[in-house]
C-alpha cells in the first residue's frame, strides 16, 4: 500500500477528522450533560478533585480536539477538491448542494473552534485559577465559559447533520 496515494490520504485524513471530531464533541457533550449537572451535587470538599485534576486535563485534551477536528477537516476538503467551494457555502461556479451543506457544517465548525480557543479556554483558566485572577472575577469567567460551552452544545447539533448529510449529496 502506498501510504501517499492520494486515495489513502484522502481516508486517513477522513479517518484522523471522525477520531479528533469524537473526542471533541464527547467531551463537549460530557461537559454539558454529565460535568456541569453533576458539580451542585457533588460536596465542597470533593470539588477540588474535579476543578484542579479532571477538569484541567478534560479542557487539554477537549480544546486540542477542537483544533485537529478543524485541521483534519479543512485537509480532507483540500484532498477531496471541495475546500473552497464549501467555504463559499456552494456559491462559486462549480458549487454544489453538498458543497452548501458541507460548508455550513465546516462554518459551525469553525465558529465552535474559535469559541474553544478565544472564548471558553481563557474564561475556564480564571474560573479554575490556572492562571492569576481576581478571586471576584472567577464566577463570571465560569458563567460565560458555560454559556459558551452550551452554546457549542447547540450548535454541535445542526454542525454534526451537516456533516452527515453531506455524504449523500451531490
Amino acid at each position: 500500500m502506498d501510504f501517499f496515494e492520494p486515495t489513502y490520504l484522502s481516508f486517513f485524513s477522513r479517518w484522523l477528522h471522525v477520531l479528533s471530531g469524537v473526542m471533541w464533541i464527547g467531551l463537549l457533550w460530557y461537559f454539558n450533560f454529565v460535568q456541569i449537572p453533576s458539580m451542585s451535587k457533588i460536596p465542597d470538599n470533593e470539588k477540588p478533585a474535579i476543578s484542579k485534576v479532571i477538569a484541567p486535563a478534560a479542557l487539554f485534551w477537549f480544546r486540542w480536539a477542537a483544533l485537529a477536528t478543524i485541521i483534519t477537516g479543512l485537509t480532507t476538503a483540500h484532498l477531496n477538491g471541495y475546500l473552497y467551494d464549501a467555504l463559499a457555502l456552494g456559491i462559486l461556479e462549480t458549487g454544489s448542494q453538498k458543497s452548501t451543506v458541507i460548508g455550513i457544517g465546516m462554518w459551525l465548525g469553525i465558529i465552535m473552534a474559535y469559541n474553544v480557543w478565544m472564548i471558553i479556554w481563557p474564561n475556564q483558566k480564571i474560573a479554575l485559577g490556572i492562571v492569576n485572577a481576581n478571586p471576584d472575577d472567577k464566577p463570571a469567567a465560569g458563567r460565560k465559559a458555560m454559556l459558551f460551552s452550551r452554546t457549542n452544545t447547540a450548535l454541535s447539533i445542526p454542525m454534526l447533520y451537516a456533516m452527515v448529510s453531506a455524504q449523500n449529496l451531490y
